[in-house]
């Protein structure tokens, strides 16, 4: 008797992880892409964004940029390689529920100003802080394009 009751409480457990899985593959992951110099990874980084929604819609994913990656969020600035405005791609991507994030620190090194930015722009205090945070508070894959 005693063994069956073994038995029967291991199937439990295993049912609990299977279900477990099952919920977690189905909830969609959520990753943090870091941006931190545009000319290198702006292209780049918006088409792996666009990639990965294609193949993971339900993936939630926020881009923070600091440094020479808010250039990527600023009006009008364009793919130097390319010649490629990113605001356009920037707001496809938003409108798939990606949110772009930039450090205020970086704003006041370069002495910039919140309305040189797209209205697709949120701002951040520290976007460092902000993937750390991402990563370590609430469990955010890192992705750096």
């Amino acid at each position: 008797m005693k063994k069956i009751a073994q038995f029967l409480a291991c199937l439990v457990i295993a049912f609990g992880f299977l279900t477990n899985a099952s919920a977690q593959s189905t909830a969609g992951s959520k990753v943090v892409y870091h941006i931190d110099d545009a000319e290198v990874q702006g292209i780049k980084g918006l088409r792996n964004i666009r990639n990965h929604l294609d193949t993971a819609p339900s993936t939630t994913i926020i881009v923070v940029t600091h440094a020479n990656g808010v250039d990527l969020l600023m009006e009008g600035v364009k793919d130097k390689k390319n010649n490629i405005e990113y605001a356009p791609l920037v707001s496809a991507l938003k409108s798939r529920g990606v949110k772009f994030e930039v450090c205020e620190i970086t704003l006041k090194n370069r002495n910039l100003k919140k309305d040189q930015f797209i209205l697709d722009a949120d701002f951040t205090p520290s976007g460092v802080v902000r993937v750390a945070d991402l990563q370590y508070k609430d469990g955010f894959a890192y992705i750096k394009p």
